[in-house]
């Protein structure tokens, strides 16, 4: 029994662990939860330009709420991104074994 004032590591502990922060960097840097908020944040923004657009504005664009239009489009793609990312939880990277022979 040694007494060197480290507590004893449990080698189960210390793999769940590493498993857990794999997975939450895994799920952190999707791609699909960047493009999917940025969609979502700039769709709100452009839908709400479109809905307070004036009337000069709509002249310019034939008639159509192009503003409105666009975010909304951004807005639905982003949270269909999203809803995938949600759904479809990125897979966390295997852990780094030595290969035989390495």
């Amino acid at each position: 029994m040694s007494d060197d004032g480290q507590p004893a590591q449990d080698p189960l502990i210390d793999e769940s662990q590493a498993e857990q922060r794999r997975s939450a960097a895994a799920r952190l840097f999707d791609v699909r939860r960047v493009i999917g908020g940025l969609f979502v944040a700039y769709g709100i923004i452009v839908t709400l330009i479109g809905i307070f657009d004036s009337a000069a504005e709509i002249d310019k664009a034939q008639g159509v709420r192009i503003n409105l239009w666009a975010g909304l489009v951004m807005l639905v793609f982003g949270l269909l991104m999203l809803f995938w990312q949600w759904r479809r939880p990125a897979e966390p990277p295997a852990p780094n074994e030595q290969q035989p022979g390495a």
